[in-house]
């Protein structure tokens, strides 16, 4: 237990890091990346009366939580890099929390829609199942989750100097049954192009009542 305690540790203490280090760099190369289809996503599904109450789930330097107090929602980012964190709240304005993925704090039944756009990968497959039911839990009953994946064939390790883990459709798909949520759509990106030039799985789901 204490080994695979250590292993998780690592895992954290690695991927952020290298975060942490290349935070301005990222920033700037992810500044003007469209993810417009996947807000679209989240919003069309939630129903409940504007303004929504959103976590963005790794909101990174900010980006999308600046689009979403922008059209008039009550924004929320959550993120474990330190430098993103800070980068968020000044360029946003917003609350942001600094969290570690694997040791969530977060209030029940608060958020009627959580945006995990690339970032759930972070997550060792043996930690998801819980971390999938804390965010189910933050979630209005009736609340959607999106997320946004880089697909694979179920590997898992470092890449890139961050931990990743790369789900085909059949194991997300098992993943999001098994922490109560329902699929709403799901789509692969970028948008126009053949499918072994998508390397992304985008989909959203609702929150089913315990």
């Amino acid at each position: 237990m204490t080994n695979i305690k250590q292993d998780l540790e690592n895992i954290t203490a690695g991927t952020l890091e290298n975060y942490n280090q290349g935070a301005l760099d990222f920033r700037e190369g992810t500044r003007d990346h469209d993810v417009s289809q996947n807000i679209a996503a989240l919003l069309r599904h939630i129903d409940a009366p504007p303004p929504f109450c959103l976590l963005d789930f790794g909101c990174g330097p900010g980006r999308d939580l600046k689009t979403f107090s922008g059209i008039g929602h009550i924004a929320i980012g959550l993120d474990g890099s330190e430098e993103f964190v800070a980068m968020a709240r000044a360029d946003t304005g917003c609350e942001v929390w600094q969290q570690d993925f694997l040791k969530l704090d977060l209030p029940a039944g608060k958020f009627d829609g959580i945006f995990a756009n690339a970032s759930l990968q972070h997550i060792p497959s043996q930690e998801l199942p819980r971390v999938l039911r804390q965010l189910h839990a933050a979630l209005k009953t009736g609340g959607v989750l999106f997320c946004s994946l880089p697909r694979g064939n179920n590997s898992e390790g470092w890449s890139r100097n961050r931990y990743s883990a790369f789900h085909d459709k059949t194991a997300w798909w098992a993943f999001m049954d098994q922490a109560g949520f329902v699929e709403l759509e799901h789509y692969y990106r970028p948008q126009g192009l053949p499918r072994e030039q998508q390397p992304w799985l985008a989909s959203a789901w609702r929150a089913q009542a315990g």
